[in-house]
């Protein structure tokens, strides 16, 4: 393999933003590999992107799988003994958005939640940084969302005042800080670390009434994943625009 060639991963792609993300790119000659818990479908969608000109291939990712993070690890180090781009897109939302169920939030759905949302990201991350590391140029893009941002919440006539589904907001406020400590740590590196906010775009999850295609939703992670060596590391963005935590 040309060694300049770089690599992605992307988990939760056969689908959604993810697959948007893996599109652009693709788009842009980076190599991508689609993460997905039904190899079946992760495999459809490499497909679809190969049929379009680009480079990828399917592997299966399961979060909620024990030895997930292991089997990928020796997936890139088999197949490419490095990593250049991790996009952590992979995510469940298991509430009604627009609940206010703090009080009564049923706790086997915070532990759900938490361990798609935050822990599997953890692991995998902590997994692949070896690889990561052996990139000129590595990138870690952790998908969260702007309902993870506790500036806005707390604002008076916050625009997402409704959205107080209590487990996935808080995983991504956990998210949203994992991605703050580890920038921080790897500060003198080449890897950069950023949290993406892809939009309130019309997915299974986003609903028909989002204002944002799904060909946008893929934006914000393709931007953070291929940052300039002197960009920021260790922020919260949408398209460009900083978000506050």
């Amino acid at each position: 393999m040309n060694s300049s060639q770089k690599i992605a991963f992307i988990t939760g792609a056969n689908r959604g933003i993810g697959f948007e993300t893996a599109k652009g790119l693709g788009a842009l000659d980076i190599k991508v590999v689609i993460g997905s818990r039904d190899l079946t479908k992760g495999t459809a969608a490499a497909q679809r992107l190969q049929a379009l000109g680009y480079q990828a291939e399917a592997i299966q990712y399961d979060a909620d799988q024990q030895n997930a993070a292991d089997l990928a690890y020796d997936y890139f180090n088999q197949h490419y003994g490095k990593l250049d781009i991790l996009v952590n897109n992979a995510g469940i939302l298991q509430e009604p958005m627009m609940a206010s169920n703090s009080s009564s939030v049923d706790i086997e759905t915070l532990h759900t939640t938490f361990r798609t949302n935050l822990f599997a990201v953890i692991a995998l991350t902590q997994k692949l940084l070896p690889l990561i590391r052996k990139s000129a140029a590595g990138r870690i893009v952790n998908l969260s969302s702007i309902l993870g941002s506790l500036t806005i919440h707390s604002m008076p006539n916050s625009p997402i005042d409704p959205a107080k589904a209590f487990a996935y907001n808080a995983s991504k406020t956990a998210l949203n800080a994992y991605t703050v400590h580890l920038a921080h740590e790897l500060r003198d590196t080449n890897i950069k670390v950023n949290s993406a906010h892809p939009g309130w775009v019309k997915t299974e999850l986003g609903g028909d009434n989002a204002p944002m295609e799904l060909e946008e939703g893929g934006r914000t992670s393709v931007q953070l994943a291929t940052l300039t060596n002197d960009a920021a590391s260790g922020g919260f963005y949408h398209q460009g625009e900083v978000l506050p935590w």
